[in-house]
């Protein structure tokens, strides 16, 4: 029987966040692979795991890949460890995964701790929905062109960031979300565990309050729609004063749009107050609303 590769998170700062599942799978597959050997040794040896260890990093994915596949239709059972949280989530193992699957081998993902979940819980934003990003890229293009796509949305974005560059990002964000409510969580779960919560141009001139050091979880409320609905800018009259001089002669689904993006709300939102209180010509009857913007 071919054996089965084991995804198994490790702890992003107190070891006594390591699952008795995630020990228990290390102390028994016939081989490690970690992304740093020397890292990982603290951790197998606070647990008394002597299985064999192999790197496993982003410079040797590719080669490994048919390394560990090797291995897997040779019986063995092998795990996948990061430096800290979950294999695959801003760290190395994609690649692996999708190479695993495509061999029609068994992959079991062990549940464990992750940095995003954590910073999310605690940004106090509504988490129903939300968006992760990780690490942007290193070429201002590249992470300027996400963020110009990103300041449009209305759920929280989660961004990875190392000590070196939070503050150059932050300065970054300020051109693209403004005001935006945002949570830094420094060093979770770690003794120095801190959260800073507040508008991101409040944060900007206080930022010499943030120690700048450990790693940064981001997490950024571009629009936050539970206020806007007290907001004078989504009364009726505003929105029919909109579409009346501004948008009429858009067909209507159009013209819902282009105010939904100008007041920054959903296009349903605006649409339901046009069809309530002013039932232009060419706005469909009431069963057919449903299906306006499927």
């Amino acid at each position: 029987m071919a054996g089965i590769l084991y995804i198994v998170p490790t702890p992003i700062g107190n070891l006594a966040d390591m699952t008795y599942r995630g020990v228990n799978v290390l102390n028994e597959v016939d081989l490690i692979y970690s992304e740093d050997t020397r890292t990982s040794r603290v951790l197998l040896k606070h647990y008394n795991i002597n299985t064999p260890q192999k790197s496993y990093h982003k410079f040797n994915e590719k080669e490994k890949c048919n390394e560990i596949i090797g291995y897997l239709k040779n019986g063995k059972n092998v795990a996948v460890i990061s430096d800290a949280g979950t294999p695959g989530i801003s760290d190395p193992s994609n690649i692996l995964v999708k190479e695993v699957l495509e061999n029609n081998l068994t992959i079991c993902p062990l549940p464990g701790a992750t940095a995003l979940i954590p910073a999310l819980v605690a940004s106090g934003f509504d988490t129903q929905t939300f968006y992760m990003i990780g690490f942007l890229p290193k070429k201002k293009k590249q992470r300027e062109s996400i963020l110009d796509k990103l300041k449009t949305f209305q759920i929280p974005l989660v961004f990875y960031e190392s000590n070196h560059r939070i503050v150059d990002t932050l300065t970054e964000f300020k051109d693209f979300f403004s005001d935006a409510k945002v949570c830094i969580a420094r060093e979770i779960s770690k003794i120095y565990e801190t959260f800073y919560r507040g508008k991101l141009c409040d944060i900007l001139v206080n930022i010499t309050e943030i120690v700048l050091k450990g790693e940064f979880v981001i997490v950024v409320m571009p629009r936050d729609l539970s206020e806007e609905s007290n907001s004078i800018y989504l009364s009726d009259e505003h929105v029919l004063n909109l579409y009346k001089n501004k948008f009429k002669e858009h067909k209507l689904t159009q013209a819902c749009k282009l105010i939904a993006e100008e007041l920054g709300c959903s296009k349903k939102k605006i649409y339901d107050i046009i069809v309530n209180n002013h039932n232009p010509e060419g706005v469909p009857s009431e069963k057919s609303k449903s299906n306006q913007f499927l």
